[in-house]
């Protein structure tokens, strides 16, 4: 493009574009210093070409990025306009100090007051769209009359001027209201979004010093940025040539901003710079001259290890531990892997059988039934045990004095139940069971413990 704009050959398009910056930065800086009739001016100090396309939002009170501004410059903008009683008053103050702006304008102040259009053009400030209507809350509305009220209104600015030309692809949406529905909107007409980056909030119900005040302290709070101001009311009238003259006090420069056209390239920047506050280092990178690519030297293949130099073992390893320890050396082992011997395959591992005396278990001699015969549990030539002999006596004592008690009762009545009771095997019939005595003593028979 840059080519088909200055022609020739491949040096001279290079050679006129440093040329035509030069000149625009050398025509802003003489009408920075050189205002007609006003010599304490601000001026103009340089103009910014932007592509829409390459940022299309801008202004951190929404979006990460602004414009590509170095540290104390400001950007004027202007929403709500033409309405002559105050818009042009601010032409005149813009006027008297040489300083450039920009326009936001509504479609239907521009339909009511086409002169106030192109005075703005004029004038040398850029002209820029902010709907048709101005609704308050164009987020909230259907997406396809958000759409009617941008297009109408660039129709709107666009009939106002005498030429026909369109206005700057630049649109402001009114009270900053939007929506990813209308950024994308915008974007798909090659439109630039305009956020702020700080307002002076004239557009409230406050004093003139009030807007004055909240205009520096915000921008001194920033360092630089894009400042948002209404030029439909009395009170910016009052408070706008205070301010150029505090921010020419506190060395603060006017920056204007237009679109880039074929005859006017873009203004060479880095990313960084569309940031407010890069970091240091980033910027110090962007700065630094471009480094071509080259071909890296091919590096020599180092050779790979042998396994033996991985081995940990060595010759000495043994003689070095016996210096060590000051002691006997013990014999080498083989080295890792040891050989084993394995039986041959198919041959099976034949195991002991265990001896019959293994399954032997001795009965324990503490185990005795109870109200047995002492006979049942001896053998033959074998003597009781002392302690089994006089239990059995005292069972035996029991069982006689039962019997003898248990005959000196009158038969009982005949119940139906057999006529002969079961009896022991001496003769005597069981002891009928007693009644459950409270603490009743405890008799030993045999090693077991009966109660």
């Amino acid at each position: 493009m840059i080519g088909s704009v200055f022609g020739g050959g491949r040096g001279r398009p290079w050679a006129a574009l440093c040329l035509a910056v030069l000149a625009c930065f050398a025509a802003e800086t003489a009408s920075a210093a050189d205002c007609p009739g006003h010599p304490d001016a601000i001026g103009t100090s340089r103009t910014i070409v932007v592509d829409p396309r390459q940022y299309p939002l801008i202004g951190t009170m929404q979006y990460g990025k602004t414009l590509p501004l170095e540290d104390h410059e400001v950007v004027l903008t202007f929403d709500d306009g033409p309405l002559p009683k105050y818009s042009n008053q601010i032409l005149d103050i813009l006027a008297a100090h040489c300083a450039k702006a920009t326009f936001f304008l509504v479609g239907s102040q521009a339909h009511a007051n086409p002169e106030g259009v192109r005075k703005v053009r004029d004038a040398g400030h850029t002209v820029a769209t902010h709907s048709q209507n101005h609704p308050t809350g164009m987020d909230r509305l259907p997406l396809d009359r958000a759409r009617q009220e941008i297009d109408q209104g660039i129709a709107s600015v666009t009939a106002a001027l005498p030429d026909g030309t369109a206005p700057a692809p630049f649109v402001r949406i009114p009270g900053l209201r939007t929506n990813d529905g209308i950024e994308e909107y915008a974007r798909s007409k090659g439109l630039q979004v305009w956020s702020a980056d700080f307002p002076a909030d004239d557009w409230r119900h406050v004093s003139a010093g009030r807007v004055y005040d909240l205009a520096i302290q915000r921008l001194e709070a920033k360092g630089k940025g894009i400042l948002l101001l209404h030029d439909i009311q009395p009170r910016t009238v009052v408070a706008l040539p205070r301010i150029l003259r505090e921010l020419k006090a506190r060395g603060y420069r006017i920056v204007h901003v237009v679109p880039a056209t074929p005859e006017r390239p873009v203004t060479p920047t880095e990313p960084q710079q569309w940031q407010l506050h890069p970091a240091s280092e980033l910027v110090a990178i962007s700065r630094w001259p471009k480094i071509p690519k080259y071909a890296a030297a091919g590096a020599a293949a180092l050779p790979a290890p042998a396994l033996s130099d991985l081995d940990w073992r060595s010759t000495d390893l043994g003689a070095r531990a016996q210096r060590r320890t000051r002691g006997v050396p013990l014999p080498r082992q083989t080295p890792w892997p040891r050989q084993m011997t394995l039986p041959p395959e198919g041959t099976l591992a034949a195991l002991p059988v265990p001896a019959a005396s293994l399954f032997k278990i001795t009965e324990s001699t503490r185990v005795t039934m109870l109200a047995s015969a002492p006979s049942a549990h001896r053998t033959e030539g074998a003597a009781p045990a002392p302690r089994a002999t006089e239990a059995s006596a005292k069972l035996a004592g029991k069982l006689r004095r039962h019997s003898r008690s248990a005959a000196a009762q009158p038969p009982a009545p005949d119940t139906g139940h057999p006529a002969h009771p079961p009896q022991h095997a001496d003769g005597t019939p069981p002891k009928p069971a007693a009644p459950g005595k409270k603490n009743a003593r405890s008799v030993r028979v045999a090693g077991l413990k009966k109660r």
